[in-house]
């Protein structure tokens, strides 16, 4: 399965990369919800949170060292801001490539609406 974050990581479709290394890709949201709306994804295609193995903790530890270190870069490391991971249709998640939203920029507000 090639997702469209796979072929971001790859080079192959264009995105407003923030950070890249061996092991994660950062990019902005082309549909950002907050003014600050980066995806951070495993350059490894893992499909949801099920399909995480032992093998992928150092990886998954390593995404929030990112997003910390994304944070403070945009400036928002302080005020504070929201990571946020969606697993399955249900939880939200439309490509299934797990990945980590970072949004901030203002006060996001509660959670979820009832």
């Amino acid at each position: 399965m090639t997702t469209i974050f796979s072929k971001i990581v790859k080079g192959e479709i264009p995105a407003d990369i923030v950070y890249q290394d061996e092991t994660v890709t950062a990019f902005k949201d082309i549909n950002p919800i907050a003014p600050v709306h980066i995806l951070i994804v495993p350059n490894k295609e893992i499909a949801t949170v099920n399909d995480v193995t032992p093998d992928d903790e150092q990886m998954l530890g390593h995404l929030f060292i990112v997003a910390q270190k994304i944070a403070a870069d945009l400036g928002i490391g302080g005020s504070g801001y929201r990571l946020l991971i969606n697993c399955g249709s249900d939880g939200g998640q439309e490509v299934f490539h797990i990945h980590m939203h970072l949004l901030g920029g203002r006060k996001l507000g509660p959670m979820l609406a009832k």
